[in-house]
């Protein structure tokens, strides 16, 4: 199987590397997982070019349920369709032959299967709305494919609501109020990852049930475009909502002190409460190191990506084994095992278990 996410062959026909700040790399390392707390991410990644034993560090660090992206957000309308309907079937192939390590899933009953068996419960997610092609049937048709959350947007308008990065500030459309009346009835969970604030709230307040921001940080604390301010969040919570931190860096800081990345935590669990804060990493699980090989395939992967921003992880959420060191940062911020519980997976368990059944 080739994975959507293994960079193009050739890629790296230029020296990508140089200037480059960090070409190294400091592993993430923590205290190790207490064996019983549920680890969930909101939403990360997993690849089909993990070896066995990168696999076996990340369950050892605790990660019993995750949420992943089906396929590429950017494509739209009859491409989207027939891509995501691909990834489906491909996804499913894959975690049916790693069966050692992963359950794919779209009840939340699994994840006791897969504690039980040691495994890791697997949901899907697409970080877009564009592959329903403005047809509530297709929602239908993938909900019974398993998918089980969706966007309603990615970065640019689309016949659902504003991506983050368009300048008009348009917020939910008709078809939006309608998709996700649909989503809501069928029991799909709904993310507004990745939506201008407009739409944003409109989502929210036009679901009636709580929806996701699988990942995300405070603009508050850091103005950037993917992030979401106080008052969306505030919003969120009360609706009953849960917002996923997410590890990508420059959403949190230029510089490399994770510290400001449990900042970042701290202050979504200050405004919205320590029910409504949960992980969603949006990391690759490797030991990354900035080489010309690693670069290409973010080009390959996201198209350009400003220099500046590398290397996109923190050094030292690097490696499998993060969510340990997650737990260990929150832990020194004075969160009880309880508090830790709930942030680092039971909030998730407790939304899908409200959302998904």
């Amino acid at each position: 199987m080739i994975d959507r996410r293994q960079f193009l062959a050739g890629a790296a026909a230029m020296p990508l590397t140089a200037g480059l700040p960090n070409v190294s790399y400091g592993e993430a390392t923590g205290n190790p997982w207490n064996g019983k707390s549920l680890i969930f991410d909101a939403m990360g990644e997993l690849r089909d070019i993990y070896d066995n034993s990168l696999v076996e560090e990340m369950l050892a660090s605790g990660i019993r349920a995750i949420c992943i992206t089906l396929c590429d957000p950017k494509v739209q309308e009859q491409e989207a369709y027939d891509l995501t309907m691909e990834w489906v079937l491909k996804y499913d192939e894959f975690l049916d032959r790693k069966s050692q390590y992963y359950m794919r899933t779209t009840t939340v009953k699994d994840i006791a299967k897969a504690r039980e068996q040691g495994k890791m419960a697997v949901f899907y997610l697409t970080q877009n709305s564009t592959h329903f092609r403005r047809n509530l049937e297709n929602v239908d048709i993938f909900y019974n494919l398993g998918l089980r959350s969706s966007q309603i947007t990615y970065n640019h308008q689309n016949w659902a609501g504003a991506g983050c990065e368009e300048i008009n500030g348009s917020g939910l459309t008709l078809f939006g109020h309608e998709l996700v009346e649909k989503m809501n009835n069928i029991g799909m969970l709904v993310d507004a990852s990745h939506s201008n604030e407009a739409t944003t709230l409109d989502t929210i307040n036009a679901s009636k049930e709580p929806i996701i921001i699988s990942h995300t940080c405070c603009k508050d604390l850091n103005d950037h475009p993917r992030n979401v301010p106080d008052r969306i969040l505030r919003r969120l919570a009360e609706k009953g909502g849960l917002v996923g931190i997410t590890q990508m860096r420059p959403f949190v800081t230029m510089d490399q002190n994770v510290e400001k990345y449990f900042d970042h935590i701290m202050h979504a669990i200050d405004v919205c409460g320590m029910d409504h804060v949960c992980i969603g990493s949006d990391r690759d699980h490797r030991r990354l190191t900035m080489s010309e090989e690693y670069i290409a395939e973010l080009i390959a992967e996201e198209g350009h990506i400003d220099p500046a921003e590398y290397p996109l992880y923190f050094e030292d959420l690097n490696g499998p084994r993060r969510m340990e060191v997650i737990w260990d940062g929150l832990k020194n911020r004075g969160l009880s095992e309880g508090q830790l519980e709930k942030v680092m997976g039971q909030n998730v368990y407790d939304l899908y278990e409200k959302i998904i059944g």
